[in-house]
């Protein structure tokens, strides 16, 4: 009887051979005959070599393409980004014999982001049943309510602290969405003499807002606290330290009952755990988690160095903690996919050459479509570390090993043996197991350690974050604007 022979590449140091009575019918029942022969827990796909292009590692999208005697496969981990602290069960720290009651401790103060529409909360109710009688007469005659001081202190004094639930330092956009909402909810409260109906409630939750964060420094919430000037009296103050990329939990309070000598024990204990042959697992997300905010106060608030943040949280610097999960393949990446080549193939000069391998291998390689996005941004980032490298300055980039000799900065290495994360100078990251990889993890370490976008690649990092993971992206930039429309033709 003929059997079906696979060899499965995990990584450079785990290769295994599956037999089976015959060739997989589906690339589900492949999929599975991998999870079980590898003991595989989380989410992948596959590659294979394509006999037709030199055994060049390919995509496995359709079960057609997988060779009809033999194949040879590559597991390929799916990641994506987490951009708040790691939650546990009590169940995961179960087979553990390290007490670990105190850890179940969350650090969290804020879980969600922006909303599309905004929600009015219910106010005091009092007003409520004075806001019902006004909305119906405004109904009836198109009368506004003559609204009481007392009223509106307490309006804006509820949607303030409904407010600080998203962003603590909202922008004036996201102002005039909150008081759209209200004039929407409540008619009643329209503002006969402006243009929109609510630029008066625009300038009035503008200054609630500032009174309401003036209270919360001084009852000591560390998330506003960090922008006193009290705290910094011999330097000019140098901009707010605020969340920039839809980060839900950016700077935190302590847990309740903890203190920064506590957490500073946790933090030598992580370390130790670190040491370990086969560290924990469970563990190191417990502690992790909490001990998120001491570790957020270091990186915001004294701007550490990355190689001290690296000795003092070994734990970050790993894939684990970085990103985790699931692939970013959502419906932006396929939907502007076409477009995007598109574009590319009109280039004109300079521009058109750089881009030239990436669609040749598009042309003859559909399944590259998918990556496309990803490929584009390394090519850009790549030569942006080369640029940097010759003027003695990486801030952050992807660094690449090959087995295919010198390379010219044009050079593109879609199948490098070993990328590595780059940060101010040094290597933080080694052994990805894919670009797109390392790419989404170049987004978890700029959140994790509070990173600005380098300079020459501002507007490819806020082309991903704001038009592919659609973060922050209500108000683009002219040029990011301009390549959207471009993109929704």
């Amino acid at each position: 009887m003929n059997t079906y022979k696979i060899w499965i590449v995990i990584n450079a140091d785990d290769v295994r051979k599956m037999t089976l009575e015959k060739r997989p019918q589906t690339l589900e029942e492949l999929q599975q005959k991998v999870k079980e022969k590898c003991t595989i827990t989380e989410d992948f796909h596959l590659m294979y070599e394509d006999p037709d292009f030199n055994n060049q590692l390919c995509n496995l999208e359709n079960i057609e393409d997988l060779p009809q005697e033999r194949a040879t496969l590559k597991v390929i981990p799916l990641v994506t980004i987490c951009l708040q602290p790691v939650s546990f069960r009590n169940e995961d720290l179960e087979s553990d014999d390290t007490d670990l009651d105190s850890l179940n401790s969350s650090s969290s103060s804020r879980s969600e982001q922006w909303p599309e529409f905004f929600d009015i909360p219910k106010f005091p109710s009092d007003v409520e049943f004075r806001l019902h009688k006004a909305n119906m007469q405004y109904l009836k005659d198109g009368t506004p309510l003559d609204l009481p001081s007392d009223m509106k202190v307490a309006i804006n004094a509820k949607l303030a602290e409904a407010i600080f639930k998203y962003d603590a330092y909202p922008s004036v956009d996201r102002f005039k969405s909150v008081a759209k909402a209200l004039i929407s909810k409540h008619p009643c409260l329209r503002e006969p003499g402006s243009p929109d109906g609510c630029s008066g409630w625009v300038n009035s939750l503008t200054f609630k807002m500032s009174n309401y964060r003036q209270k919360l420094r001084k009852s000591g919430c560390f998330e506003v606290e960090v922008n006193s000037k009290n705290l910094l009296p011999s330097k000019k103050q140098a901009g707010l330290k605020r969340a920039k990329r839809s980060e839900v939990n950016f700077l935190p309070n302590l847990p309740n009952g903890s203190t920064e000598e506590k957490l500073e024990e946790e933090r030598k204990e992580l370390i130790e755990e670190m040491k370990k042959r086969n560290p924990s697992d469970p563990v190191i997300k417990a502690k992790m988690n909490m001990t998120f905010p001491l570790r957020r106060q270091e990186i915001v608030n004294s701007a550490t160095p990355v190689k001290e943040v690296q000795a003092r949280w070994p734990a970050l610097f790993t894939e684990k903690q970085v990103g985790q999960c699931r692939i970013l393949s959502n419906h932006h990446n396929k939907r502007y996919t076409p477009q995007l080549i598109k574009i590319f193939k009109s280039k004109k000069g300079t521009s058109r050459d750089k881009l030239a391998t990436i669609v040749e291998q598009i042309d003859s390689n559909v399944s590259s479509l998918s990556s496309i996005t990803f490929r584009l941004t390394l090519f850009s980032m790549i030569s942006n570390c080369i640029y940097s490298r010759e003027n003695g300055d990486v801030s952050v980039g992807i660094l690449l090993v090959t087995d295919d000799g010198p390379t010219t900065d044009e050079d593109l290495h879609l199948s490098p043996l070993s990328p590595s994360l780059i940060v101010e100078g040094g290597i933080v990251l080694d052994d990805m197991k894919s670009l797109p990889q390392a790419l989404l993890l170049v987004f978890g370490l700029i959140y994790s350690l509070n990173l600005e976008y380098p300079k020459p690649m501002k507007n490819t990092l806020n082309f991903i974050q704001m038009v592919i993971l659609g973060l922050e992206g209500n108000k683009l930039p002219p040029k990011l604007q301009a390549l959207k429309n471009r993109l929704s033709y």
